[in-house]
Parts: C-alpha cells; structure tokens; sequence
C-alpha cells in the first residue's frame, strides 16, 4: 500500500510540474506578444507623428507659396502699369523662396512617405514651379492670354494640393482592424 502511496505521490508531481511548466510557456508566450504589440504600437503611432508633422510641413509651405499667388488681386487693383509691374515683381521675388521651403518640405515627405502621398507632394511642387515662369511673364505684358495661361496653372497647383491633403489625411488615419 505504501508503495502505490509513493507512485500516486510522484504522479501527482509530475502533473503538477508538468501544469507548471504549461502555465509558464503560456504566460512567456503572452508576455511576448503583448510586448510586440506594444512595440509595435508605439512604431505605428511615432511613424503617424512624424508624417503628420511632414505634411503639416508641406501644407504650410504651400499655403506660404498661395499667399504670395494672392497678391495678384492687388495687382489687378493697382491702376497703372508701373505700379503693376512693380507688385508682379515683389511677388516673383518672393515665390522662388517659397517654392524652394516647398522643395524641401517634399523631400521630407517622401522620406516618410507612403508612395501615393509623397507622389502628390511632387506633384503639388511641380505644379508651383509651373506657376513661376508664367508670373514672371505678367510683367510688362497686358495681355490677357498670359493671365490666363497664369489663373490656369495656378488652378492646377490648387487642385494638386487638394489632392495632396486628402491623401495626407487617409495617410494618417488609423484603420480599426476589429471592425473588418
């Protein structure tokens, strides 16, 4: 009788060595992956900062560029051509500036990316730097031909830049996972 005494004992601590060693893995695997989720969590939302930070970057920049393009309507209000002229160039003298914190902002973005995003930033540059030349030919030039190769490329700019923000804007958005 003592000796099935001794075999229920040992089975008895081998079963609870064996639940142990279960419970032990099992806590470890949990423990690990809630790490990795909160590792990863943190990536994502320091990943999301930062490109929220680049394309406020790019906003202000392009609201910068459009600042200088509105000062069109003073020229159109000014009532001779001198003064015209005058205004036009101040104007182009700013825009090359704000073109280049443009061109540097893109490049922040694109480092950040995604793909779409920074491709929209490029665009919304380029479309700038196409408005450049055609303000430049405003000056001295009354016809109205030019002002509207001008009002058009800058359109073009504004609708890129619509664009930009609202690929920006679904950039940042977090997506709930449970809800698919």
């Amino acid at each position: 009788m003592a000796n099935s005494g001794l075999w229920i004992g040992v089975l008895t601590a081998l079963t609870a060595l064996g639940a142990s060693y279960i419970t032990a893995r099992a806590a470890l695997h949990a423990a690990l992956a809630r790490a990795r989720t909160t590792t990863q969590a943190g990536a994502l939302r320091e990943q999301r900062d930062r490109r929220r930070s680049r394309y406020r970057e790019m906003m202000g920049c392009a609201h910068a560029f459009s600042a200088v393009t509105w000062q069109i309507d003073d020229v159109d209000a000014a009532r001779d051509r001198e003064t015209k002229d005058r205004l036009l160039k101040q104007m182009y003298e700013r825009i090359g500036p704000a073109i280049g914190d443009m061109n540097r902002a893109m490049h922040e973005v694109r480092l950040d990316g995604p793909a779409e995003v920074s491709a929209a930033a490029d665009h919304v540059r380029d479309m700038a730097r196409r408005v450049q030349p055609l303000l430049k030919a405003l000056i001295g030039d009354d016809s109205p031909e030019r002002r509207v190769e001008y009002d058009a490329a800058y359109r073009e700019f504004r609708a890129a830049y619509v664009t930009f923000i609202g690929l920006a804007r679904g950039a940042l958005e977090v997506k709930d996972e449970d809800a698919e």
